[in-house]
């Protein structure tokens, strides 16, 4: 899957697609498909924002709504210094666009060949969110930094989405 298929899929889940969420539950546990089932009572509206400002969607409901940068990739931890430090640049620029606007930052990093819940989310460290983005902030995994102070994201140290899904309609 290229990575317009991922964003497409990630859509379809905060959407509450039937069809998307049928194919992305195949191999969870039974628990994980409960939890995801969850997002057809609460679904987001969600736009792609075309790649413009480093964000490649936007889920916006009643209660919450946040700016989604998605990644995908066969090995389990990306380095934000690699690409000639334009995922450093592309985090940097969320985060500015994020404490600007006090909207909440979500890296979602989709995991290819790997059974179950493939989708792990994580944040950015900002802070002045207020209300309900803020306790959700305070929950979410931020990204780690090198001693140089680049991001890594970890695969297994992310929220699985089938928890934030969980979590989110509660």
């Amino acid at each position: 899957m290229k990575g317009s298929q991922y964003e497409r899929e990630l859509r379809g889940i905060l959407e509450g697609d039937m069809k998307t969420l049928s194919r992305s539950v195949k191999s969870c546990t039974t628990m994980e498909k409960e939890q995801y089932l969850q997002i057809i009572e609460k679904p987001f509206a969600v736009v792609r924002a075309a790649g413009s400002l480093g964000v490649d969607l936007v889920a916006v409901r009643g209660d919450v709504s946040f700016l989604i940068e998605i990644k995908s990739s066969s090995l389990p931890t990306l380095h934000f210094s690699t690409m000639a430090g334009k995922l450093q640049q592309q985090a940097d620029a969320m985060i500015e666009l994020c404490q600007k606007t006090k909207t909440l930052p979500i890296y979602a990093f989709r995991l290819k060949n790997i059974r179950g819940d493939s989708w792990r989310l994580f944040t950015l460290d900002i802070s002045n969110l207020i209300g309900r983005l803020n306790i959700v902030h305070r929950r979410l995994p931020k990204l780690e930094t090198s001693k140089n102070n680049n991001y890594i994201m970890r695969w297994k140290n992310g929220m699985q989405l089938s928890d934030f899904i969980n979590y989110i309609t509660q």
